[in-house]
């Protein structure tokens, strides 16, 4: 006959992968003396090692990454628009640059001279320090700026009191010397790169103006005759279109004036007024003297009619004045569209010789342009060289601290207990684990195949009565024929196991209660009540008996744990 049985609701099993902080707790309690021991000698380890430890010194000082002096004028503004040559000797700035700065102070080539110092100094106290690398000496270093400044905060520790103040000293003086190194060097290198520039550039705007000269030589675009200029250099103002285009416009305008000139006939005033805008014929007097004529004809005329001799004298002396000045003035306009056409002729090119002249002298201009730059941003880099520049301000001396800073014993003592703590924990676990034995109640409920009916404290055992009373009136009340079976499983302490047996048999009465862990007597009874604790059956145990149970077949009532645990309410 096999068992009906279906799980209580109160049953809850757990799996391997998850962790009940309970059953974690019980089982440190269950090895508090492991724990304790292994706690107890990590003390005493740490302790030792703490008092046996040399003290560790260490120093101190502050330092300003950046002086308050500023470039010459002329310095920033060169640097200003040049980012090339403000990034070559260091003049730049920004967070990431002093983030840089710091770096390289912390690198081999700046403070290879101090772990010489310190090397060469543990070799004479006797100190083997043939092993010694620059990589596991800097560690010694506390190197960073101060949060938000460009304040450089150095601290050096070592176990020999009497180095700390010259090594802490020794390396400020580094940084103050590597300050004004940089900037010396930049500044140098940028002389030296500006004076290849301009060697450069004096035989490249040799070579352009040259170049321009010759051609305009062999075009004959030189200053032009006529124009008045003797300058012989090359040079952006001579423009041939401008002179031809000059010309053309003044043939123009001297056509004009003689179909005007023409159109006069004999009128004396329009001819008088075209002969003073012309300062060659004006310089001749002739008009002064047309006005003279005129005055005295005006006083004849008051006095005399116009067939008085003296009026007609006046008269002819001034019909042959007005044709002097129209035959000069015919002269002087067709000598001057002469002299300008001569120009325009002169001023013609093809158009492609223009447009290469133009290129050429815009080269040739360039650079010369660029070599006056180049020369002047090498004098401005030359005064700043010459201006010496205060290294890196110190804001704190080097200073030895009055204690050591290692070891803190109170705090390796407290790290060492610790350790002990958590590694005895998990020694306890472990051997816990090991052991196999089953102390959760869930767990239990997982490996039993019948339900909890009674938690009893193991403790108590006055209080069983009850409960026994209950059991033989409840679960264990079968109509079928048989004695009851008590099966103790594990290794249930025989007291308890006996006082349950009397209690139950007690309360059963007239039937036959047996006790027996042995299946196989206690296949014939009636029912089955499982009897167990904590810690007295292995997983492996339980496991085994569960499969043995499905095998036999007979009916489970369910199973009462005793616990020593249980605290009665």
């Amino acid at each position: 006959m096999t068992s009906s049985h279906t799980p209580s609701p109160i049953e809850n099993p757990s799996t391997d992968d998850e962790i009940d902080l309970r059953q974690v707790g019980g089982a440190l309690l269950r090895h508090k003396r492991l724990i304790g021991a292994v706690a107890g000698w990590a003390l005493v380890l740490s302790t030792l090692y703490a008092f046996t430890r040399k003290p560790v010194w260490e120093g101190q000082f502050q330092i300003v990454l950046q002086n308050n002096e500023q470039p010459s004028s002329g310095a920033a503004a060169l640097l200003q628009t040049n980012p090339g040559l403000a990034g070559l000797i260091g003049a730049g700035g920004g967070e990431s640059q002093l983030e840089t700065e710091v770096k390289i102070l912390e690198s081999p080539s700046v403070l290879k001279p101090v772990f010489d110092f310190v090397k060469a100094s543990k070799a004479k106290t006797g100190e083997d320090v043939s092993a010694w690398r620059y990589s596991s000496w800097v560690g010694n270093l506390t190197i960073e700026l101060a949060k938000g400044t460009s304040v450089l905060e150095i601290a050096y520790r070592d176990t020999q009191e009497d180095l700390i103040l010259p090594v802490i000293d020794r390396i400020s003086k580094t940084y103050q010397a590597y300050s004004g190194r940089d900037r010396a060097k930049g500044l140098t290198q940028a002389i030296s790169y500006l004076d290849e520039q301009i060697e450069l550039f004096t035989t490249k705007s040799a070579e352009s103006l040259r170049a321009a000269q010759q051609y305009a030589i062999n075009e004959d675009l030189t200053a032009l005759k006529g124009e008045g200029a003797n300058d012989n250099e090359i040079k952006n103002s001579i423009n041939i279109e401008a002179i031809r285009v000059q010309a053309a416009n003044q043939i123009r305008s001297i056509n004009e004036q003689l179909i005007q000139l023409n159109q006069l006939n004999d009128n004396p005033e329009t001819l008088m007024y075209l002969g003073r805008n012309i300062p060659e014929l004006a310089a001749q007097e002739l008009p002064q003297t047309l006005d003279a004529l005129d005055t005295e004809l005006a006083l004849l005329r008051a006095k005399f009619t116009d067939k008085d001799d003296s009026i007609r004298r006046v008269l002819e002396k001034r019909r042959l004045l007005i044709e002097v000045f129209k035959r000069q003035t015919y002269g002087y306009l067709y000598a001057q569209r002469t002299a300008a056409q001569a120009r325009l002729k002169a001023a013609e090119r093809p158009k492609g010789v223009l447009i290469k002249f133009r290129e050429l002298l815009r080269e040739a201009a360039r650079d010369e342009a660029t070599l006056t730059k180049l020369e002047a941003e090498r004098q401005v880099l030359s005064l700043e060289k010459a201006r010496k520049q205060e290294p890196w301000e110190l804001i704190s001396t080097p200073t030895l601290l009055d204690n050591p800073v290692a070891p803190r014993k109170k705090r390796m003592m407290a790290l060492g207990l610790l350790a002990g703590l958590v590694a005895g924990s998990g020694a306890a676990l472990v051997v816990d684990r090991r052991t196999g034995l089953v102390f959760s109640r869930d767990e239990l409920k997982g490996l039993l195949p019948c339900p909890l009916l009674k938690h009893l404290s193991a403790l108590a055992p006055n209080s069983w009565h009850d409960a026994a009373d209950l059991l033989a009136n409840g679960p264990l009340s079968v109509p079928a024929p048989g004695p009851i079976a008590l099966i103790p499983v594990g290794n249930v302490p025989s007291d308890q196991l006996q006082r349950l047996r009397s209690e139950l048999q007690q309360a059963l009465g007239s039937r036959e209660l047996l006790v027996s862990s042995d299946l196989r007597q206690t296949s014939r009874c009636a029912t089955q009540l499982l009897l167990t604790a904590p810690g007295v059956a292995t997983r492996t145990q339980l496991s085994q008996f569960k499969q043995k149970l499905a095998l036999q077949g007979t009916p489970l009532a369910g199973w009462v744990l005793l616990d020593p645990d249980l605290e009665l309410g």
